[in-house]
């Protein structure tokens, strides 16, 4: 199979150099890449891993122990000196996001165990990727139990496996590097943390750079001999540098000055924990070894916190990753430096994009608290929607909060997550079936065995022998939902600025599916049509920005809301089939768009409760006189009904104690 030639990725200098900073100094802990669908994002990881060194290993030890310095708890070991050794290229291992537990850490080799009887530990991908480069594609959508793993072997440098009779541990240091598109969704805090760098890359907005990575892939794809031969010696010429530059790290001296301004650029930039200054000085370490100089300058500096910085400095999922760059020059006191100086002169792609602006902002004023109620209508008013030109407000949401946990009911079978009750493959075990899939229930096989065996016939003879009763684990663990947001912008919420809690109510619901790991969606409402803002994601950052810049004025189209909705967990339902939707319904009940509107709201209510979708209504209304419209909506949805007010998941501990008093 052939590799794309690192040295002939065009328009990922910043990546490139990243990539190179990780190669010669490993312990930096990898790099995170961001960026855009296409753009070479995992060619160029897996372009740069052909240039690493070769490793020095025991020759059949399974867990790549160094003869210089064997793992001393090594499974395979203990490793006598002077034993035989074998030199192979570093190993590029990918994780996939949808691998097991048990392929990850490993697990009992089953097959020995059912045929000898004996408990052998198989090694899993940690173990493969030791001495090595750990890669995992998509990391944003990695299940949270496959992170756990990889926080801590990161963390620990080692893997332990407690499992299904097997003790196990080993060695497994390995290069992480991730990949991810940020309008799928963002990383744990802890996980994003133990990248050593990160990088931002987009596609290049000159045409004459982007002819020439058109020209150079046509070129690869018609005859990758002939293009790999043609960027042979520039591939040879990085590999003779990434060896010099490793001969020279142990040399670089990083001076105490040099160690203070490390110190002040991170402590100005607010970074939590030590972690980013350890980095910092690892990475300008290594910048001063793959440029050549043998003491850590200022430039040196700059390059690392430009790389090292920027992730660490998000304060919650909605802040924006990068820095002040003014400010970074202001506190080394230089001019920024180019960040690879043996780059190509690439002026950078232009990140600006088209203005997502929020849906249209014009159109009649709703009735406010004490207006007229569900159904009725102004005389004088007009009522043609969104397109009648009057006043519109878009209020700014508060600081969310920790808000109630909302469920779907019954027990699901979705994918692992945090959030409703499911049969899943991580998760606490609650009992045994028969099955060809699934985690091996070990002591219930062996139990089902012993009592009553199976025949089955020997291969080629007309003999027969004692078979398996395989069982496999029933697991209950959690899913993650479709929280499908149905968001009333109409007048009436505008009203007393009802609009900024009802936005800090559903940012703090939106930070809650951030956490719980749960796919989102955003149905607006008012005038005279429904509007779907979001659909289904996993990026609640890009449904945050939607919210904050949705307006308020309207009519209430109460029943095309709902419709709407409907139709957007339909259409999901068709890619996701095993993934519940929770609608939550942001209301205040009033239906005033269009002829029979209060009949059209409760007729589309009644179709959601057909379907067996869960919703919950937050009622919207306030102040001392209410209709309790919304209570009405969730009673023919058979939905949870919870005040605005009572989203906060203290208040409802304040609102039971004062019940209870």
């Amino acid at each position: 199979m052939h590799v794309y030639p690192f040295s002939a990725v065009v328009g990922s200098d910043d990546l490139a150099l990243a990539l190179s900073l990780c190669a010669v100094s490993p312990s930096i802990g990898g790099v995170l890449v961001r960026g855009e669908k296409g753009t070479a994002k995992s060619t160029t990881v897996r372009a740069q891993a052909a240039l690493l060194p070769q490793v020095t290993e025991v020759t059949g030890c399974r867990f790549a122990c160094d003869p210089a310095a064997p793992d001393p708890a090594c499974p395979d070991g203990p490793h006598p000196g002077g034993a035989a050794t074998q030199t192979r290229p570093a190993r590029l291992v990918e994780l996939p996001v949808g691998a097991t537990e048990d392929r990850v850490t490993g697990s009992l080799h089953l097959q020995k165990a059912l045929s000898a009887g004996t408990a052998e530990y198989e090694p899993g991908l940690l173990a493969r990727a030791h001495r090595g480069v750990l890669y995992v594609d998509e990391v944003n959508l990695l299940h949270d139990h496959l992170v756990d793993l990889l926080l801590d072997a990161a963390a620990m440098g080692r893997c332990s496996v407690e499992r299904d009779g097997v003790s196990v541990s080993h060695a497994a240091r390995f290069v992480l590097v991730g990949t991810m598109n940020p309008e799928e969704g963002e990383l744990r805090p802890q996980l994003l943390d133990r990248f050593g760098l990160t990088v931002e890359v987009a596609a290049p907005r000159d045409p004459q750079v982007r002819a020439e990575i058109v020209r150079r892939r046509l070129a690869f794809d018609a005859d990758p001999d002939a293009f790999v031969a043609r960027w042979a010696d520039a591939e040879a010429a990085l590999t003779r540098r990434l060896a010099q530059a490793r001969d020279r790290l142990p040399q670089v001296r990083l001076g105490d000055d040099a160690l203070v301004a490390i110190a002040e650029v991170c402590a100005a930039f607010d970074v939590d924990g030590m972690r980013a200054d350890l980095v910092t000085a690892k990475t300008a370490v290594a910048h001063a070894a793959w440029v050549g100089r043998d003491e850590v300058t200022r430039e040196d500096i700059a390059v690392a916190a430009r790389l090292a910085l920027p992730h660490r400095r998000r304060r919650n999922p909605f802040d924006e990753p990068g820095m002040d760059e003014s400010l970074l020059d202001e506190l080394l006191g230089e001019q920024p430096p180019e960040l690879d100086p043996d780059g190509p002169d690439d002026s950078g792609p232009d990140d600006s994009g088209p203005d997502d602006s929020g849906p249209d902002d014009s159109g009649p004023d709703d009735s406010g608290p004490d207006g007229p109620g569900a159904g009725e209508a102004t005389p004088g008013r007009d009522d043609r929607g969104q397109g009648s030109g009057a006043a519109t407000s878009v209020a700014a949401p508060a600081e969310p909060y920790r808000t109630r946990l909302f469920t779907a009911d019954r027990t699901g079978r979705g994918a692992a997550g945090r959030r409703s009750r499911a049969r899943t493959t991580v998760g606490r075990t609650v009992g045994e079936r028969r099955g060809d899939t699934g985690p091996i229930h070990l002591p219930a096989t062996i139990r089902a065995t012993a009592t009553h065996p199976c025949v089955v016939p020997v291969a080629g003879t007309t003999e027969t022998t004692h078979g398996w009763q395989v069982r496999r684990k029933v697991v209950e663990g959690r899913e993650a939902n479709l929280v499908l947001l149905c968001v009333d912008a109409s007048g009436s919420m505008a009203a007393r600025q009802r609009m900024t809690q009802v936005k800090t109510a559903i940012l703090s619901l939106l930070l809650d599916a951030y956490r719980r790991r749960d796919t989102v969606g955003l149905v607006t409402f008012r005038g005279d049509r429904a509007t779907l803002v979001l659909p289904p994601t996993n990026s609640v950052d890009v449904a945050a920005t939607r919210l904050r810049e949705l307006p308020a004025g309207g009519r209430t189209p109460l029943a095309e809301g709902l419709l709407e909705a409907a139709e957007t967990i339909r259409r999901h339902r068709l890619r996701e089939p095993d993934r519940r939707a929770l609608l939550v319904v942001v209301t205040d009940g009033r239906a005033t768009a269009g002829p029979d509107a209060v009949a059209r709201s409760l007729a589309a209510a009644d179709r959601l409760a057909a379907a067996g979708i869960d919703a919950v209504v937050v009622d919207s209304e306030t102040g001392r006189f209410r209709m309790g419209l919304a209570a009405r909506l969730a009673e023919r949805l058979g939905a949870e009904h919870v005040p605005v007010g009572e989203v906060h998941a203290d208040a409802l501990t304040t609102v039971v104690r004062g019940r209870a008093a």
